[in-house]
Order: C-alpha cells, then structure tokens, then sequence
C-alpha cells in the first residue's frame, strides 16, 4: 500500500514538475501537502502522536518511490523525518506531545542541523554553542548547508554545553523558527536537488526555554550518532530510486532510437550497458532492504551495515545516472531529457550525510573491531 500510494504520487505530481522545480529552485510544498494528505507523513512517528508507527523500512518503500521522480523532492521530505529522529530517540514525553503530531499530518516540517565550516565529516568539531543563562539556553554560531533551511518550522540543533568535555559536551535542542536571535543565511545554488532548499542558520544569542533540551545534557553526540545510523539507509535509497528512474529513461529511449535501421537497444553494446545498470539497482535494492529491516529489529547494530548500503547505493545512483546519458549520447546532455538533471543529482548522495570516504572509515573501524 505504502508503495502504490508513493507511486501514484511520484507519476501524477513529481514527474510532471520536477523540470520546473530543477528550474525554478522552488521548494515542493504543495507536494509535501499531496504526500501529507496521503498519510505518508507520518510514517515513522508511533501511533500515539499521530503516525503510522513504521520503522526505517516503510520509510524507505516510500522514499524509493520520491526519488525515482526527484531526489530534490525526496530530500526534502527525508530531511523533515531526519529533524525528527532526535526527538523520536532522546526527547522527553513533553517535546514529543509538542512536536510530533504536527510532523505526523504534514502541518509543519523539521530540519537536523549538525554541520558547520569547520565541522562537517567530523561532527565532534561544532563550534555553536548553548549558555544557561537562569531559565533560557542562550545559543550563539552558525550551521552551514541545512536542508529544509528556512522552509521548517522547527530544528533540531546540536550545540556545545560543556567546552572542556569536546563530544561529550555536546547537546541537543529544539529551536523554533520564530524563536528570537534566530536569522537565516542565503539559500545555497547547488548543482543538483535544486527543489531542495539548503541555507545558514545563524544564531546571535538566542534564547530558548530551558526545556527545550533534547535528552540530557552532555549526550547530544550520541543522539546524532544514533540519528544518522537511522538516516543513512534513506539516503542509500535515494540512490535506489534514483537509479531506477535513470534506468527507466534509459531503457525507453534505447528502444525507440533508431540507428542503423535498428532500436538501438538491439545493439550489444547497449545490451550490456542496460544489463549492468539494472543489475547494480537490484543488488543495491536488495541491500538496502535487507539493511533497513535489520535496523528495525536490531536497532543497536547498525553502523556498519548503514554504512555499507549508503556508501554502495550512492555508488551505483552515480554510475547508473552516468550510463544512462551515455545511452542517450548527445539528447542526455540536454535538458529536454531528464537524465542530465538525474546525474546532476546524483553527486551529492555520495556526499551528504557522511562522505563515502567516512563511511568507508566506519565500516573498516567495526571490522576491526569484529576481528580482534
């Protein structure tokens, strides 16, 4: 159901506009309405505040479908659900009553913010910090590259609490857009996922109320870290879906161009092309299902196998979106066709949300780790 639901989505509002949104930059609300008013925003959140009560897998089924339309659409409804794991894994009963049933309708959006300049593949270095100052948290810094920036209603924001602690003094908070010392930077012009809105966010004392803390104090670090654990097989099906969009593309171009007085489909060489990119897609589909179940069943034993389905899915969105121009040679670098704009947008899943390289590192650590 949830696949059919997001499917329907995909080919009645995504496709037809996601040329217009790559054009425009404009950000997709009145599809987030659509998927809303389908009862897919909520899929993550438990029943109680108003959700489905899924896991990372039914997130994943739907993402898949987004993405094959536009991955500057699906990053901008994964983005809200990553703004809302922290609540969802470290809030009080309190913050959660307050924040999630709004998510779970499609009323509000969230947004995760963690990265700085000198703080992005290495999260233990952020430099905003969070003073108590009587009843109020006083936060001061910036966060760079925030998706969903200036578009969400509320943050999830990682803060320093404690300097002489480094990670360990690190916390977690809810700042709400209207909260006062709270200001935007300019939206980022990005190579791709250009319906994806990416800004600053800029804190000059800013006061929010004590108990807008998310968890403890001193344990924002792990909250990020089990946050991203969570995240990452939504990215990695990103790829997924990314990839089968191109391969659709390319599939049907390959049987309608004629050359030789043949399809060209009928040619070896673009046989071969066709069949490694739909093998790569099944077997990074395949991964990441198998990835995502295993996180809701084990949810304490997931980094390494996180990593993996991102840095692979990632991989294979690249390398499938770059065949797929090729297949179409000279119309693929065009606009008119929208495998250009898939490629484009291919580039920045091998990057946010941990760099492949990153991910690399963290599955090399747990194997070390396995064999001692």
């Amino acid at each position: 159901m949830i696949v059919e639901v997001a499917q329907q989505i995909t080919n009645e509002k995504v496709i037809p506009c996601r040329a217009e949104l790559d054009e425009t930059e404009e950000f997709p609300r009145e599809i987030l309405r659509e998927i809303a008013k389908a009862d897919l925003a909520g899929l993550y959140i438990a029943e109680e505040y108003g959700g489905y009560g899924g896991g990372v897998f039914d997130m994943v089924l739907a993402m898949e479908q987004f993405a094959r339309g536009c991955v500057g659409v699906a990053t901008s409804f994964a983005a809200s659900a990553l703004g809302a794991y922290p609540i969802i894994l470290s809030g009080s009963r309190e913050i959660k009553q307050k924040y999630l049933p709004p998510l779970a309708s499609g009323d509000k959006l969230a947004a995760f913010a963690l990265t700085e300049a000198n703080a992005g593949s290495d999260a233990s270095g952020i430099q905003t910090t969070a003073v108590l100052d009587g009843d109020e948290w006083v936060l001061n810094g910036t966060k760079q590259w925030i998706t969903n920036g200036g578009e969400a209603n509320f943050y999830s924001v990682i803060a320093i609490t404690n300097p002489e602690k480094g990670a360990r003094g690190a916390s977690m908070f809810v700042i709400e857009d209207t909260d006062p010392g709270f200001s935007y930077g300019h939206k980022e012009k990005k190579l791709g996922i250009r319906a994806s809105a990416t800004r600053e966010l800029i804190f000059k004392d800013c006061r929010i109320p004590r108990d807008r803390m998310i968890g403890r104090q001193g344990s924002g670090f792990i909250t990020v870290m089990k946050t991203i654990d969570r995240s990452r097989p939504g990215i990695a099906v990103l790829g997924v879906g990314l990839a089968q969009g191109a391969l659709d593309e390319a599939v049907k171009y390959a049987k309608q161009r004629i050359q030789f007085k043949k399809p060209i489909i009928s040619f070896q060489a673009v046989q071969h092309l066709l069949a490694d990119m739909a093998i790569e897609t099944e077997a990074a589909r395949a991964l990441v299902y198998a990835v995502a179940a295993h996180i809701d069943a084990h949810p304490n034993n997931m980094s390494k196998a996180s990593s993996m389905c991102k840095v692979f899915a990632s991989d294979v969105a690249m390398r499938v979106t770059t065949n797929a121009v090729q297949v179409l040679g000279g119309y693929g670098y065009m606009r008119d066709y929208p495998v250009e704009k898939m490629m484009r947008d291919a580039k920045i899943l091998q990057i946010y949300e941990g760099t492949n390289q990153i991910q690399r590192n963290v599955v090399g650590q747990e194997l070390n780790k396995e064999y001692n």
